[in-house]
């Protein structure tokens, strides 16, 4: 008769494994979902409907909501497994990464993600900035659009624009999502005046605004002061003209017939 005795380590913890992997009824009741396909936004476009349905659920369904960028959006939560949210006048401002999340009363959540798309829109920036020469010069621009942009700063030199040339070593770039901000120490007023463009590009397309900037000498604080003063020496000219042309009948009496002083 063989031995009895001690299983074998190897095949002890292969039995421990298979104990370990769900069955068939387990995966059978893993949650599925079936979710619209990643949407891209045009310009003037339709509406748009995002559609999630819930064809296999763990547990009993608690409720379903949807997510936009990380935040819930008010109003979307219902006791049901089929759900769809419509974006109505679709804009830059409405693109993001859409989540559809099912809540369930005796197991994790479950959600699936649709990517809204749409070109950068530059919302913000300066039209013009005005500074005196050895100032800083701050420019900036913020878009919204999904994805996050890509931005990139030029400047029109011989009527082209061209990437910044920071040999100089005074241009300091700034991005931050869809914000970013370009900054100029020590302005020159022979080299840095003139036209600066910021540029945002994503995987769906591209878009440019220009700032104008312009520097004023150092003495330009004076100019009010200086302006003055030139009307204070003109007018003190004008009388002290005035004064040696007078006419003879304008002279004094006792300056015309001196014998007649006593």
């Amino acid at each position: 008769m063989p031995r009895s005795g001690p299983l074998p380590a190897a095949f002890s913890l292969l039995l421990a494994t298979a104990a370990l992997l769900p069955g068939p009824a387990a995966a059978q009741n893993e949650p599925r979902i079936n979710a619209s396909e990643d949407v891209v936004i045009h310009l003037y476009g339709p509406a748009i409907t995002l559609q999630c349905n819930l064809t296999t659920s763990p547990s009993p369904l608690s409720a379903s909501y949807w997510v936009k960028n990380g935040e819930e959006i008010p109003g979307t939560r219902k006791p049901s497994n089929t759900t769809e949210y419509k974006i109505l006048k679709p804009r830059a401002e409405e693109s993001g990464e859409y989540l559809c999340v099912f809540v369930f009363s005796n197991s994790p959540i479950a959600n699936a993600t649709i990517e809204v798309r749409a070109t950068p829109d530059i919302t913000g920036h300066k039209r013009s900035e005005n500074k005196n020469e050895g100032q800083e010069a701050l420019m900036y621009c913020k878009s919204v659009g999904f994805p996050h942009p890509e931005w990139v700063w030029r400047k029109k030199v011989n009527g082209v624009f061209e990437d910044i040339n920071n040999s100089s070593g005074r241009f300091f770039i700034s991005n931050k999502d869809n914000y970013t901000e370009l900054s100029i120490t020590n302005l020159q007023i022979n080299e840095d005046p003139g036209e600066y463009q910021c540029n945002a590009t994503n995987q769906v397309g591209s878009v440019s605004v220009t700032t104008i900037l312009r520097v004023r000498s150092h003495l330009a604080p004076l100019w009010p002061f200086l302006g003055i003063l030139a009307e204070i020496v003109i007018l003190v000219v004008i009388i002290v003209v005035y004064e040696k042309r007078k006419r003879p009948d304008e002279v004094p009496d006792a300056l015309r017939n001196p014998a007649r002083q006593p």
